[in-house]
């Protein structure tokens, strides 16, 4: 549920996260690596606030398309990424 402060709604990490279609769990992870920088307010309980432009930041980066330049070699245990079996499985 958002919160009110002055005339300014805020929201907290769980519900800013489902707003942006991301988990909590990746949020806290682009803050650790430095990919999003962490929110500057918190409330009384340290507990993070997200204002609209904070949701606008964390939304344009869970829409962001990265370009990887090891596309199509990545191979887990069991399919390549073409979907071909691998040797073995």
């Amino acid at each position: 549920m958002p919160v009110v402060l002055n005339g300014q709604t805020f929201h907290r990490t769980a519900e800013a996260c489902g707003i942006a279609g991301i988990s909590k769990n990746t949020f806290l992870r682009w803050v650790v690596e430095g990919t999003l920088p962490d929110v500057g307010r918190r409330d009384r309980r340290n507990w993070r606030l997200f204002a609209k432009e904070d949701l606008d930041r964390l939304r344009g980066e869970a829409n962001r398309i990265r370009t990887n330049h090891m596309a199509g070699s990545w191979v887990n245990s069991r399919r390549s990424f073409q979907g071909r079996r691998c040797e073995g499985h």
